[in-house]
């Protein structure tokens, strides 16, 4: 049961932190949360009246695949906390 609660407070510590994707130089912004919910979509106004269907799109993808990215990291760390805690206790039980 206690590892039930502290993946449900994994899981809300997640939802609160926000990762950002860039791509273009900051001229398109993917902000996600860190279970990996896309929360916006930013595109510079200059850059978007000059750019093409197919940069636009390929752009996008790669601003959304950084924010993913981090997203894991930020996921793993978290993980890696709590399950630190949880068997933190056990000292060498797994062999070190």
């Amino acid at each position: 049961m206690e590892a039930q609660q502290k993946a449900g407070e994994v899981k809300k510590r997640l939802d609160a932190i926000s990762v950002t994707g860039t791509a273009e130089g900051g001229k398109i912004t993917v902000q996600a949360n860190a279970n990996k919910v896309v929360q916006s979509v930013s595109i510079d106004a200059d850059f978007f009246k000059d750019a093409d269907k197919e940069e636009l799109e390929e752009l996008l993808v790669v601003a959304i695949n950084k924010a993913m990215e981090q997203a894991d990291n930020v996921s793993q760390s978290e993980m890696a906390a709590i399950t630190s805690a949880m068997f933190g206790g056990m000292g060498g039980l797994f062999g070190k």
